[in-house]
């Protein structure tokens, strides 16, 4: 499956630094952002190092026999769960407590894998509409599961960027893993929630409906800062 790709990563209007971390390497077929946390240098450490983690496993895939895609992609969020709990619990006990979300696409033939932990997402846009294909492990999120909230009424609540599962946090953790076939003229999206907490769904599926592909990204970032930039702003957007 032939792809175009392009991406960026913002520090928004309101940070200092950029705590968020992204990766397309075109050879592998491999698409990540990640969204750290734990302050200005744990957020940066651990989504640096659980982006390096996941390249790395994946790049030497080959050396793992009898191991499905699947089960590449869960080894891949552990060993990185796993360098980063150890980076702040024995290398340097400063960062404890950092973590990171990290949303990761691969491409095997005309089949893209996904694996998903925190809040950072996942949108399939076949023009005219958009889809949300991750799942948020966030507060919120499980609040409207319950059905103690409306999704409508998600952005009034308190602590709604509270993520209930991150990679590093705990020396493991478990991705939401899944797949799906791709067709051509679909288009996916990646994002931290500095996007996703900017710019609301529709007003995202209307961008893209308008927007040359090539020029997704810097208007994304645009319209996030717009909405208030409040946190950095990282967008992968993929052409099939």
């Amino acid at each position: 499956m032939k792809f175009n790709a392009w991406a960026k990563t913002d520090v928004g209007l309101k940070r200092s630094s950029n705590e968020d971390s992204i990766l397309i390497d075109e050879k592998l077929g491999l698409f990540i952002v990640a969204d750290g946390m734990g302050g200005h240098e744990g957020g940066e450490v651990a989504s640096s190092i659980a982006v390096k983690t996941a390249k790395d496993i994946i790049q030497n895939q080959n050396y793992q026999k009898n191991i499905t895609t699947e089960n590449l992609i869960r080894r891949a969020f552990d060993e990185a769960s796993q360098r980063i709990f150890h980076k702040s619990h024995v290398e340097s006990p400063e960062l404890m407590g950092m973590g990171t979300t990290m949303i990761l696409a691969l491409l095997k033939g005309d089949r893209l894998y996904f694996g998903n932990v925190g809040d950072s997402r996942a949108y399939l846009f076949r023009k005219p509409k958009l889809w949300q294909i991750s799942e948020d492990h966030s507060l919120v999120n499980e609040q409207i599961k319950a059905g103690v909230i409306k999704e409508e009424d998600s952005e009034n609540v308190v602590g709604k960027n509270v993520i209930t599962r991150s990679v590093g946090f705990e020396k493991n953790v478990q991705p939401d893993v899944f797949v799906r076939t791709v067709q051509p003229n679909e288009n996916i999206l990646l994002c931290s929630d500095g996007l996703s907490g900017m710019v609301p769904d529709r007003q995202m599926a209307q961008l893209l409906a308008d927007t040359p592909p090539a020029k997704v990204v810097p208007k994304a970032i645009q319209a996030a800062k717009k909405g208030g930039g409040d946190d950095n702003i990282s967008v992968i957007f993929i052409q099939f």
